[in-house]
């Protein structure tokens, strides 16, 4: 009697060529690609806020008045000591960014509201989970808002068009 121990090597084959499908469905199931995007939004969306704060802070410690939209307008929130160093920018899988003052990814429009007593901070979002919170096709915003006194959510028709007050001098009225 012979008795022979172990596996055979079909059964060998059968248990990697399972386990080389499940790793592939799990790999599915996390996608790793929109993992990656959603820390970089979680990111973005940290930076916009810390940047936001400090304009306002800006806004009160100057008698009420905004930093102007120039391309150092990061660097004079700096020097004011009100905040001690600007976040880093953070990769982006989109190909635009925003026109409006841009630095590093930190966009800027102090000249927004209709009257004139505000200032936006924001940048683009790329994860699927943010884009999916827009209607299809258009563009999902991350956005501080000085008249608002709070960040949030905005969606507009592409990433060529930034957010921007409305007549009223409102941002969020159209808030995810």
């Amino acid at each position: 009697m012979n008795k022979n121990k172990g596996f055979t090597l079909i059964e060998l084959l059968i248990v990697m060529a399972i386990l080389g499908v499940l790793a592939v469905v799990v790999l599915v199931a996390i996608n790793p690609v929109q993992q990656l995007a959603r820390t970089r939004d979680a990111g973005r969306k940290s930076g916009v806020g810390q940047i936001g704060r400090s304009l306002e802070a800006y806004y009160t410690s100057h008698g009420g008045v905004y930093i102007p939209e120039s391309a150092t307008w990061v660097s004079t929130l700096v020097t004011a000591g009100e905040v001690s160093t600007v976040p880093a920018k953070i990769g982006n899988s989109l190909t635009t960014e925003c026109a409006v003052n841009n630095h590093s990814g930190w966009c800027y429009d102090a000249n927004a509201a209709s009257n004139g007593t505000g200032a936006i901070m924001f940048t683009a979002l790329e994860s699927d989970s943010e884009k999916s919170k827009c209607t299809a096709g258009t563009a999902a915003w991350f956005v501080w808002s000085t008249v608002d006194g709070r960040g949030g959510l905005i969606c507009t028709g592409n990433y060529s068009t930034p957010p921007t007050f409305n007549s009223a001098g409102q941002t969020f009225n159209t808030v995810q």
